[in-house]
């Protein structure tokens, strides 16, 4: 550790208000005793009021009130931040090992009491989530640090649908969690406008001497969200009516497709507004796992689209069914 880690380790050491020998800093802290006392000196020279004691039951201590001041974060504090890291790690984040190396710090820096406090914490909460590639966690990093300097990336994209990927230059303004999946949001410069990118598709990613301005106004959030709300005036906007169990509504009006258009709420009905390129191609393979629990009021095309789903779907088991049995 460096000597202001080393200095802090010391300081806190000695706040949780029990007398330690230079020895016993030494061994603890694994570093030479000669260290131990540099770091005191300096501590005592920043205003810390540290005593030695001599003697069997000698040693260092910190004097008066400074050794009750409060803790740079109080319990509660300290459950937030490890819980919050368990999110972070869990949801792919593109920074953990140094989240691990400040939740080691915090942990170093608190008494016996609130480190059992906080291992306690640690074990009350699990989140589960598909873990990341590595390979997705360095464009992440590449990601944030671009938007953060203003750097343009070269980025080998593979659209959904596309069979091959296209290369374009890329100013990312910001990195999105949402619904599982990391997003990145920035201008395209070979589409010439302001679009969104799935991290898990991107083939490549390199750095370019191109810079760019973030604008101050971008919010990346608001135009995930409003990307899958139609626009004002749209003609292409088909009014959907589904009747059902509320507990199959209540679901359905979390979905990310459903939830942010819906337009009215009533006991055992839902109504929603969706473009129509999007009702036909997603929302079908959405409704189909709810079965009877939801009936389509309108429109009739939606109808006619979940039946040629299922029924292709139908016919592919059938077909599997006619297939000699793999299993032996």
């Amino acid at each position: 550790m460096s000597k202001a880690d080393n200095m802090l380790t010391i300081l806190w050491m000695l706040r949780s208000g029990s007398k330690r020998t230079a020895q016993q800093i030494a061994d603890e802290l694994e570093i030479h005793i000669r260290t131990v006392y540099r770091c005191i000196d300096s501590l005592c020279a920043s205003g810390v009021p540290i005593i030695a004691d001599s003697g069997p039951n000698g040693g260092f201590q910190i004097l008066g009130t400074f050794a009750e001041s409060p803790l740079m974060f109080d319990s509660s504090e300290q459950k937030a931040l490890v819980h919050a890291s368990i999110f972070a790690k869990e949801a792919g984040y593109p920074f953990t090992e140094e989240l691990e190396r400040a939740i080691k710090k915090l942990k170093r820096y608190t008494n016996d009491k609130q480190l059992e406090q906080m291992e306690r914490h640690l074990s009350g909460v699990s989140v589960m989530q598909p873990p990341i590639q590595e390979q997705h966690l360095a464009y992440l990093q590449i990601l944030e640090s671009s938007a953060v300097e203003g750097q343009t990336l070269s980025m080998v994209y593979a659209r959904h649908g596309e069979d091959e990927p296209s290369r374009r230059e890329f100013d990312p303004y910001s990195i999105i969690h949402w619904k599982g999946q990391w997003y990145t949001a920035g201008y395209c410069r070979l589409r010439q406008e302001i679009r969104s990118f799935r991290v898990d598709r991107i083939i490549a990613l390199h750095n370019t001497d191109a810079r760019f301005e973030r604008p101050l106004d971008f919010s990346a959030k608001e135009f995930l969200l409003n990307s899958l709300l139609p626009s004002e005036g749209d003609t292409s906007v088909v009014t959907v009516v589904i009747r059902g169990h509320n507990y199959a509504l209540n679901e359905l009006c979390q979905h990310w497709l459903f939830g942010h258009t819906l337009t009215c709420r009533l006991h055992g009905e839902a109504h929603f507004q969706l473009q129509e390129s999007t009702l036909y191609k997603y929302a079908p393979y959405f409704l189909l796992p709810y079965g009877k629990a939801l009936t389509i009021l309108k429109p009739q095309s939606l109808i006619e689209r979940l039946s040629q789903v299922a029924q292709d779907m139908a016919d592919h088991y059938e077909r599997m069914l006619s297939l000699p049995s793999q299993i032996k």
